[in-house]
This record gives C-alpha cells, structure tokens and sequence, in this order.
C-alpha cells in the first residue's frame, strides 16, 4: 500500500481553506516565507503578523454560527450517534450543570479523601504515556464537551470517523441488527478523554471501555454518561493505559481498539502498538486516525490551527512526534498487523466540517488486522514424519 507523500503546493492550502479567497490571498502572498531547516519547516512571521489579527477575527466571524447550526440539528448524521438538539434554554446551561455537578462531585471526595481534590495524577508509570502531554490536558479537562471550545475540531470529526468505524466493524461480519449494527461488538477507546467518540459507539450498540491515563477526563466522562441511562449501562470507563490493561490479563479480548488522534501525543508508538496486538482477538482490527509529518501538516495544523487562527491553543501538538502513514504501515506490518485501509482527511475552519479526501498530507485514517497466526507441525510431529520412512524400510 502506497500514500501520498508530495510536497506541499499552494492549491493544496486553497483547498484546505475551502476556497476562500481571503485566506487564499493571505497565504499566497506569504507562502515563500516558508523556510526549510533541516527536516522542519520554519515560518518568518514578518509579513504574517500584520494580518494575524484580522485572521483571528475572520475565523471567529465565521464560526459564530456553529451554536445556532448545532442546535437546529444541523450536525445530525444518518449514523445516529448525535440526537436532534433541543434549542431549549437546558441546552445552553448544560456545560454549567456539568461543571458545577463536576465541582461537587470532587469536594464531597476531597472531605473523606483530602490527597486527591481536584488534582489530576497518572494512573501508571506506562512507557507510552507522556508526563508533559498528560499536563496538557489535565488543564482542559473541564471543556472536553464544550463543542464549541478547545475540543471544537474533535465534536466535528465524528462526523466522518464514526461512520467510518462502523463500517468497518459491520463489515467484519458481526451479528447485528438495523437499530443497533454493533451490538455484540467489544471495543476500546485509546484516549478517550472525556468520551467525546465513546458515546457515539455506544449508541451504536457497541460494548465499549474509555481508558484514559488521566483520572480528571475519566471523571468528566464518567459525569457526561450518566445524564443518559442507556449509555450508562453500555459504556465503561478507566483511568489506565493500554499496557495497563495487558498486565491485569486483558490478553485478545477486544474485537476492536480505537486510538482517534492519540498517536501524536504518544511516546513510544511501536510499544503502544504492540500493547493493542495483545488485547485484540485474532482478527481484530485497530482503527487509528492522526497527523502526517510533513511540511503541510506543520503549516496548517500548528501554525494556522494553533498560532493564527486559535482552532486549537497553541503547544497542542509538536510536529516531532507526527508520524507518516509509511513508517506508521511498517511498525504495524512488523508487528504482526495487516495493513487494509487507509484515507486522508481533511478539516474545514470556514465551515468547521471534516471531510475524506485522497491526500495523506495532513490528516489520515487507517484501519490495520491483527493476523491469524496458522497452527505449525510441532518438532514431535516432525519426528515422527521422519522416523515412519524409517520403519518401514526396516520392516521390508
């Protein structure tokens, strides 16, 4: 399996944009500022920085009406995942309830348990967990279902990754019914933060675990399940790792491990790789979605998405740990996987929409098999084959 791996051109960028001939203007005006060291790309800000403000007003201009398209239910999808919204006020005051329910939730803890509050800790010494990204995230872990905030592109994405998932799972010949296609199915959710795609995959009749190296998401996901009772008897959460999992015995038990956007923050991929081979049956599939390593990919998801226009707050990401769709296909191959799909995607900030497209340069998708391995004759076997000639022969 080959991808795309071009240098980035200008109408890669237009098309990114969607066509909007503000930002095209902006960009094709001050792309050759574009300068390359080494292996990564550096951006002389001069010209840029002019133009900084008016492209953080213009982005906030045009996804201002995000709130009014999702509570018209503009963001509901044949899949199912996401019910009509209501445009009543317990809508808007929802991420208040949480947050005040949250707050309580931790003081009554902190009475009888007064080490813990509200302070996040790791749950394990895991080699794939990173300490800087787990502090990262322990400070927005109050915003995991704000959609229209630091997660805003995360809420967006489900709109093609779910659909996705469930294709792939329905297509591995389940047992399922129309109202519930994955019913029957065990999956994991790799970083599954405050449960943003959990939930989805559970109303899609999935039997799935959250795990999360953080307690605080854990106890945001746990809160979010809880308003609906369906969810709350199909979803699961826990604050672990992957290889957390393997050591509590885990071994092929899920039918599916979904890691959406965790690769980038990972430590040591091919240990993290090799954890999910462990917890997956034979046959498995490992679905994974993250960012390419290109100069593309640095362009427009850190310094657009992070500097310029605020998509998400800047140091989420660090172009270093990106990782190609080739290096990601060999680690998997050598590690016993089959490599079966893989597809680009791409993210709109004008329209705040995701989409598939055929260029792996920025975003990409890919779905591997852990393989079967095939039963081999033991050595007493192969013995015997060879002793039989033998007695033969003596018996003529």
């Amino acid at each position: 399996m080959t991808s795309s791996s071009s240098q980035p051109q200008l109408g890669d960028v237009s098309t990114w944009l969607g066509g909007s001939n503000v930002y095209r203007g902006v960009v094709s005006r001050h792309y050759p500022a574009v300068q390359i060291s080494g292996n990564k790309p550096i951006i002389n800000t001069g010209r840029l920085a002019v133009v900084a403000k008016m492209s953080v007003w213009l982005s906030r201009f045009c996804l201002s009406g995000r709130p009014a398209r999702a509570l018209n239910g503009v963001r509901t999808s044949y899949t199912g995942p996401y019910p009509r919204l209501s445009t009543s006020r317990v809508t808007y005051l929802l991420p208040c309830i949480q947050m005040v329910t949250y707050t309580v939730h931790n003081r009554i803890d902190s009475s009888t348990k007064p080490d813990l509050r509200l302070k996040s800790r790791m749950y394990s010494t895991s080699p794939t967990v990173d300490p800087l990204e787990m502090k990262k995230f322990q400070a927005w872990s109050l915003k995991w279902w704000d959609e229209e905030g630091v997660f805003l592109a995360l809420h967006t994405m489900n709109d093609i990754r779910v659909p996705f998932i469930r294709d792939i799972l329905m297509s591995r010949n389940y047992d399922h019914d129309v109202g519930c296609p994955l019913s029957g199915v065990k999956l994991l959710d790799v970083g599954c933060g405050g449960g943003i795609l959990s939930e989805p995959l559970g109303r899609l009749g999935a039997s799935v675990t959250g795990i999360d190296p953080l307690e605080d998401n854990i106890k945001v996901a746990t809160l979010h399940k809880s308003f609906d009772p369906i969810l709350d008897n199909l979803l699961q959460y826990r604050p672990c790792s992957v290889e957390d999992l393997v050591d509590d015995g885990h071994l092929e038990y899920y039918d599916a491990v979904v890691a959406s956007e965790v690769l980038e923050h990972v430590s040591d991929v091919e240990t993290f790789i090799q954890s999910c081979f462990q917890i997956l049956k034979p046959g498995g599939s490992l679905i994974l979605t993250t960012i390419n390593k290109t100069q593309i990919s640095y362009i427009l998801g850190i310094f657009l998405a992070e500097k310029i226009l605020g998509i998400v707050p800047e140091g989420t990401h660090d172009w270093e740990k990106f990782i190609p769709p080739e290096e990601l296909e060999r680690l998997l191959k050598s590690n016993g996987y089959v490599v079966k799909t893989l597809r680009g995607m791409l993210y709109n900030p004008i329209c705040g929409s995701w989409s598939w497209i055929n260029d792996t340069s920025i975003n990409y998708a890919m779905h591997a098999v852990k393989t079967v391995a095939e039963e081999q004759p033991t050595d007493i076997g192969i013995a015997n084959n060879q002793e039989q000639p033998k007695v033969a022969e003596a018996s003529v």
